[in-house]
């Protein structure tokens, strides 16, 4: 940041700049060889592009030349007459400086020097002041060609911002469906969890069944005619097998766990029971979202400053480009490295304060005076002891996905050079790879936060603890764990899943205009982010109150002088696990198995 701030651009970053090297909205000092720098643009704080409907691509960068307007035009303009009339009424010149605007209809050169007619109607950005076209062609056109990718992302922009009205509504709704699970999860009973499932189950045979009705109306519509319809029709194709393919799994899951709903609500009965004694646990993904939020924001304005930084040069026609210094292109690799790990050390504390919280009330003697303001005090404690504990485990993340990047980025490279696909086989295979440790540290992470809680050990040593403790209790409580886990995901589904079908029925009435299968993911991708923002923190309460139990398990034996911790709802809850756990080892002749499900009987007894 500091680096950005001395060698960056940050005013012509948020200020903008014409093609001649003034900033808008400030007075600029001359660079030589382009005479038409240094002009006072304190009165021109927009930045308006010429030509932003029939753009060229030279050298990977927008042909038209900018300029610095003090007005947006917010009407089309037809004609020459119509934008002379518009610098005379708002005083804003949309041609080249060096052009009088009374000579806008009579210069033989006005076709070289105004904009292509028609103008699109345009306003400004709210924070960068540019003149961003409002038509969905131009628009689309605009920022396609900004991103250098003018085919494909045409379309995409195009459709996401013929529906951004629908978009931000099916967020919206996403948010109140994720706040309507918490709501559930809160006050769970074995009705609602049937209820819940039922409503999985509709909304995912909803789902199915509109996608299929959809590809079966396309394939029927003898009118298609448009590449975006085409587009659609195989978009729901592909979207219609794979939700097929997803309800298959979870319905034959479903069945499978299904006697264990009476269990999955008592651990959750018990989960909200220590949820209650700090209910602001709930609210921990909105301040941990806020952060995020704030910190990619500022990444992406430190990147984008460097980005702008670099010499001045005057090119053919008088105009000044600014070439990047060589020292800031070799900076993005640190600056995304501190994205990864930044992201993850939030993420982090975010667990690492729940997991305090919970150890706090569970290792209260007197239930019923539980400690005043947990979630404070273990955010006071990570703050003042544990930093360097949040910081190796996300460091530890941040070591294992810079390989898993690197081999995206070659699988992507041999994709389009068309290598063999034994050569792409290979590192997808070991992206797998990666991707599975990845979530195997992540959970591991998880549990030495706990432990680390618990016993104020460092992180190495709390994750070799809750390794040793894990493995050795792992047959009391993981098969319940996971049912628990696999239910906050069944939630995860239908937030998912009732977007989607309302979205389907949204953008259905416009599938001869826009692609709408980008957006309609994105909103999909959106509404699981969201639900899983708010779900994660039951899943977090969930392991931490494992681990909890295990620890409570190696420590004390249930004896008047070495009592356990648990309270009788959740030793009530062991039982019948473990109950249920010495049924299934009855039946299974795996000896291992079976001597796994005996070492909880002391507890029960």
């Amino acid at each position: 940041m500091g680096y950005s701030v001395v060698a960056g651009a940050a005013g012509r970053l948020l200020f903008g700049y014409d093609s001649f090297g003034n900033v808008c909205g400030k007075k600029n000092s001359p660079v030589e060889g382009a005479p038409l720098s240094g002009q006072d643009m304190t009165l021109k704080k927009h930045v308006f592009f010429m030509n932003s409907c029939n753009l060229e691509v030279k050298d990977v960068r927008l042909g038209p030349t900018a300029l610095c307007v003090s007005s947006c035009p917010e009407e089309q303009l037809d004609t020459l007459e119509d934008v002379q009339l518009f610098a005379h009424t708002s005083g804003s010149f949309l041609c080249v400086y060096s052009l009088n605007s009374f000579n806008y209809t009579q210069s033989p050169n006005a076709e070289l020097l105004c904009p292509r007619l028609p103008v699109p109607p345009s306003k400004s950005f709210p924070l960068f002041n540019r003149c961003i076209p409002q038509t969905p062609e131009c628009y689309s056109l605009f920022a396609s060609v900004l991103i250098n990718d003018v085919d494909t992302l045409h379309r995409i922009l195009s459709g996401i911002m013929s529906g951004k009205d629908t978009i931000l509504g099916l967020c919206i709704l996403a948010l109140a469906l994720s706040l309507a699970m918490v709501f559930t999860f809160r006050f769970i009973t074995t009705l609602l969890v049937h209820i819940f499932i039922s409503l999985v189950i509709l909304g995912l045979l909803f789902v199915c069944g509109v996608l299929w009705w959809l590809y079966y109306d396309y394939t029927n519509d003898l009118s298609i005619e448009l590449d975006t319809e085409w587009e659609n029709m195989k978009c729901v194709l592909g979207f219609a097998i794979l939700s097929t393919v997803i309800m298959a799994v979870l319905l034959v899951l479903i069945f499978v766990l299904r006697k264990r709903i009476k269990l999955t609500v008592e651990l959750f009965q018990v989960t909200n029971k220590a949820i209650s004694s700090s209910p602001f646990l709930l609210f921990q993904p909105l301040w941990t979202f806020a952060i995020l939020i704030f910190f990619w924001v500022l990444w992406v304005a430190v990147l984008l400053s460097l980005g702008t930084a670099g010499a001045a040069q005057v090119i053919e026609g008088g105009q000044v480009e600014y070439k990047p210094l060589l020292d800031i292109q070799c900076m993005w690799w640190y600056h995304l490295i501190g994205l990864i790990w930044t992201s993850e050390f939030i993420l982090a504390c975010q667990q690492m304060t729940i997991a305090g919280a919970v150890v706090t009330c569970y290792f209260n003697r007197n239930k019923n005076d539980p400690p005043d303001h947990p979630i404070l005090s273990s955010l006071s404690i990570l703050l003042c002891y544990h930093q360097g504990t949040v910081v190796k485990g996300s460091f530890l993340i941040t070591v294992m996905r810079i390989p898993r990047t690197i081999l995206m980025c070659i699988c992507n490279a041999l994709k389009e050079k068309q290598h063999r696909a034994s050569s792409r086989c290979v590192f997808k295979c070991c992206n797998c790879c990666f991707w599975c440790l990845d979530k195997y540290l992540h959970h591991l992470n998880q549990n030495a936060y706990t432990t680390t809680a618990i016993n104020g050990t460092d992180f190495c040593t709390s994750a070799k603890d809750a390794f040793k403790i894990l493995s050795e209790n792992s047959s009391h409580f993981t098969s319940v764990n996971w049912f628990g886990d696999f239910i906050i995901f069944l939630g995860k589904v239908l937030v998912v899943c009732f977007t989607v079908f309302g979205g389907l029925m949204a953008f259905n009435y416009n599938r001869a205009l826009q692609v709408w299968a980008i957006p309609l993911l994105l909103v999909a991708f959106f509404a699981y982010l969201v639900a899983h923002s708010f779900l994660s923190v039951f899943e977090t309460v969930l392991d931490a109150l494992f681990l909890c139990f295990a620890v409570d398990l190696e420590t004390n034996d249930g004896s008047s002088e070495k009592p356990y911790f648990m309270d009788q709802e959740f030793l009530s809850f062991v039982k019948r696990s473990n109950k249920l756990n010495n049924a299934k080892a009855q039946q299974d002749k795996n000896s291992s198995r079976n001597e796994e499900g005996t070492e909880l009987r002391p507890i029960v007894r």
